[in-house]
């Protein structure tokens, strides 16, 4: 039985997760947003989120427990700086992991795992739906005449 069992082991020993661990969460810290497989970003989310918690509260403490994690003060600098004054008044939930399909080579599940407060990205604008009309191009879209009529 699995009961409070938590955590993913991704095929690895325990030091060579921790250093995965650690270095997606430094590019996730970096780019904002990483493409991964899915079991891998379910893993980093499990990982990063308390991390990011600590850096809302900007103790010499929590700065040296956050790069205990990470190992990078590049990623511990931009947490504190930047990250932790968007995500000051969100109790939780920072990360999305948004599912990208099956990686052609393996049949993977692929992902993207971003920072929730710094969502500029494609997959966000890629939910919109844009209205659709049969006559593609005869008419303007507001309803007025076509434009070859309109000399």
């Amino acid at each position: 039985m699995r009961h409070q069992v938590k955590g993913f082991k991704l095929g690895r020993t325990a030091a060579h997760r921790k250093a995965t661990l650690s270095s997606l969460a430094e590019a996730l810290i970096q780019h904002k947003r990483i493409t991964t497989t899915h079991v891998k970003a379910k893993a980093l989310r499990m990982y990063v989120e308390p991390i990011i918690t600590k850096t809302k509260d900007d103790t010499t403490a929590n700065r040296r427990l956050v790069f205990a994690h990470l190992q990078s003060k590049d990623a511990v600098k931009e947490l504190f700086d930047v990250i932790a004054a968007k995500v000051a008044d969100r109790p939780g939930g920072y990360t999305r992991i948004v599912k990208l399909g099956q990686r052609p080579g393996d049949g993977t599940e692929m992902a993207v795992i971003e920072l929730v407060d710094f969502n500029t990205s494609e997959v966000a604008s890629a939910k919109k739906k844009t209205r659709r009309t049969r006559r593609s191009g005869a008419k303007k879209a507001d309803g007025g005449e076509s434009d070859a009529k309109q000399g």
